[in-house]
């Protein structure tokens, strides 16, 4: 009853703000928030300008000159928040007006002579400029992104590698002056990885010259196709080609879809996907092909062709030899995807990191200021190391990027490889990071004018387009099975996709690790090394296993899922660690160097914290808790460094979010009358 009483008493004196009880301590209310600048507080011990240049690569002039083209124009929805000015979509519009913005915001930039020569000229120089200009797109809009990805890198990109000189001629200059509006008609409703089984059957007719395209079936229906539904004047449509009675496979045929003033073509059926959780500026359609007759020269035929009277011609006799050569070049589109994500995490992180270096939540003593949330060690390590890992997976993809433009017939396995490596896990790291950035920033993230939260749903589609992200982490296994194989069989050292340490003695974890050790990258690379080489030991032992029962290759392979899974992560961080600490090694000694040094000892360290090492017993115990005590130190020491590295990205402020500044300014009474 006396505490009951005591309760009743304090409550009664603070709704009468009488005087408190003299058994209780008055409390003191708390100053309001005042905004300061993280950038009057925290120092920054290397040249920012430099570190962009390391980690952006290229065309840094070119980025900046499509940020400032942006933001200049009313098209892009600049909007006032807390004294300064941000460009972003509107993504509370109707999906029809979002769509509508979304291609008066592509012809603004072809106006502006933005993709001049995307097409119509070649060399490394130009194809480095469209991975620049579409990781800033990306940054803007994803649906832009994807519209401009659609039209250049898979309608234009399937003109240009499959077809052959009459068919550039006809059609590139059309495609980059946007002329034409090319879409890409490959998935169907009953078949979207398995490209192989699409049901879409193109017959010869030799008395006109022509081919006739037809849906036979519902699942046949090409499904999620972008720009079908709304703009796009013709597609490059995949069907199974039949002649005289026998199946060729499949084959890529241009068909014209719209006419110029934008009414359907003749025997062309289309059908809207609908709103979609995301991306919605993008009009995904459905088309059905009623025998729709397209002349003879619109196959696609670098790699197969028909004659006038019919006959089938290919210097490739070997149907999967064929198929391989025919898809080989579409790679494109995930490097494309892998290398333009990146720059998302880096604009979530950017936008986490500010808010976290200006809010404030709790105080440890009373009457004192309440603490930064970048300050608790719980935050730091929640977002420290997806700065890490967005630092390594930007090196990552600049290796990606040099070896697609480098490109010859002899690299297309590889550049397939590592394609599917980095576009699986930097899909998958990047929704990760988007959600921790999201809840990170609390309510505030869930706004849509902070983007983080939107993105997250803007995103999602690109781990399952371009590739299911685990079918593709599948095959990475199997074709590291098949280097594991061949080298086997030849008796001869392993060459190429980094696998170059399995010619060398297996690495031994020490039993006691230091943190001097945990923290080099000799180690780091030792310790990523023993897991890829021994997965890849345990991963042919188990397919020759389950063959010797009986079963199918690939039934073998479908048992063996895990371990192939468990491969291709091993695979990929190795690959990635070992990008990072190639660049790192580039470095004369400075804070720059020391810095980025702290970074990749920090994204070493989350590779090995995996769980994999623990479960194969490649660390024990005790060592495991070493490297997550570690990971702790490190994040504490990069801390004083967090701004700095998120400026080193050079997202303009146009493109970040108001709880990146002054928040409380962006919310405040007068900015709603404003």
């Amino acid at each position: 009853m006396d505490r009951a009483f005591e309760r009743t008493k304090i409550l009664t004196d603070h709704l009468l703000q009488s005087s408190p009880s003299p058994v209780r301590t008055s409390l003191s209310s708390n100053a309001c928030f005042n905004y300061t600048p993280p950038e009057l507080s925290e120092k920054y011990a290397f040249d920012t300008k430099e570190m962009r240049r390391l980690i952006d690569g290229h065309h840094l002039e070119v980025r900046d000159r499509l940020f400032g083209m942006m933001s200049q124009s009313k098209l892009f929805n600049p909007r006032v928040r807390g004294g300064k000015v941000f460009v972003s979509p509107d993504y509370n519009q109707p999906m029809e007006q979002q769509r509508e913005i979304t291609l008066k915001r592509i012809d603004y930039l072809f106006d502006r002579g933005s993709f001049k020569g995307w097409l119509t000229e070649q060399g490394e120089e130009i194809e480095l400029r469209k991975f620049a200009s579409f990781e800033v797109f990306g940054t803007f809009d994803h649906s832009m992104g994807t519209m401009l990805a659609v039209h250049f890198f898979l309608w234009g990109g399937a003109v240009q590698v499959f077809g052959t000189k009459h068919h550039h001629d006809k059609w590139l200059r059309d495609t980059e002056t946007h002329v034409v509006k090319g879409c890409f008609a490959m998935s169907e409703l009953g078949h979207g990885s398995n490209v192989r089984g699409v049901e879409t059957v193109t017959t010869y007719d030799s008395n006109t010259q022509e081919f006739v395209i037809n849906t036979p079936c519902e699942s046949a229906q090409k499904f999620w196709i972008g720009g079908a539904a709304n703009h796009a004047t013709h597609a490059i449509v995949f069907s199974q080609l039949n002649i005289n009675g026998s199946n060729q496979g499949v084959h890529a045929f241009i068909a014209q879809i719209r006419d110029a003033d934008g009414y359907l073509c003749q025997n062309v059926r289309i059908a809207d996907c609908g709103r979609k959780i995301g991306l919605n500026g993008v009009d995904n359609g459905r088309i059905w092909f009623d025998n729709v007759r397209v002349p003879r020269e619109n196959l696609l035929n670098s790699v197969a062709d028909v004659s006038a009277d019919g006959k089938y011609l290919s210097s490739i006799n070997d149907p999967d030899q064929r198929f391989a050569a025919f898809l080989a070049p579409l790679t494109i589109g995930r490097v494309s995807i892998a290398t333009s994500t990146v720059y998302i995490s880096k604009a979530g992180l950017t936008i986490a990191i500010r808010y976290a270096l200006t809010r404030r939540a709790f105080s440890l003593k009373p009457n004192e200021p309440e603490v930064l949330l970048l300050d608790y060690p719980s935050y730091q390590r929640r977002l420290l190391p997806l700065l890490a890992k967005t630092y390594a997976m930007s090196f990552a993809s600049h290796y990606l990027k040099k070896l697609f433009v480098k490109r010859t017939p002899q690299s297309y396995k590889t550049i397939h490889i590592f394609s599917s490596a980095f576009k699986a896990t930097f899909t998958w790291n990047n929704l990760h990071i988007l959600q921790e950035c999201r809840e990170a920033c609390g309510g505030q993230g869930l706004r849509t004018e902070n983007h983080v939260g939107q993105w997250k749903a803007e995103f999602d589609v690109q781990s399952t387009f371009e590739g299911d992200n685990n079918i593709l982490m599948q095959q990475i296994s199997k074709a590291l099975l098949a280097e594991y194989v061949a080298a086997k069989k030849r008796k001869k050292a392993f060459k190429g996709l980094g696998l170059e340490h399995m010619n060398k003695p297996c690495p031994v974890i020490p039993s006691q690790l230091t943190s001097t050790a945990l923290r080099s990258s000799q180690f780091q690379m030792d310790a990523l090394c023993l897991r890829e080489r021994d997965l890849l030991n345990r991963f042919a032992a188990e397919i020759s296993h389950y063959q010797a029962k009986g079963p199918s290759k690939e039934h073998a392979f479908n048992m063996s899922y895990q371990i192939a899974e468990d491969l291709g992560r091993a695979f990929t961080d190795r690959s990635i660690f070992q990008a990072f600490a190639e660049a790192e090694a580039t470095l004369a000694a400075s804070s720059l160097k020391d810095v980025l040094g702290m970074v990749r000892s920090l994204y070493g360290l989350i590779c090995v914290e995996d769980a994999s090492f623990l479960r194969y017993g490649y660390l024990s115990v005790e060592n495991a808790a070493a490297v997550r005590s570690e990971m702790t130190k490190v994040c504490g020491e990069l801390r004083p460094h967090a701004l700095a590295l998120v400026s080193s990205f050079g997202i303009p402020d146009a493109f970040l979010s108001p709880i990146a500044f002054n928040w409380i300014d962006a919310n405040s009474w007068s900015s709603i009358q404003h």
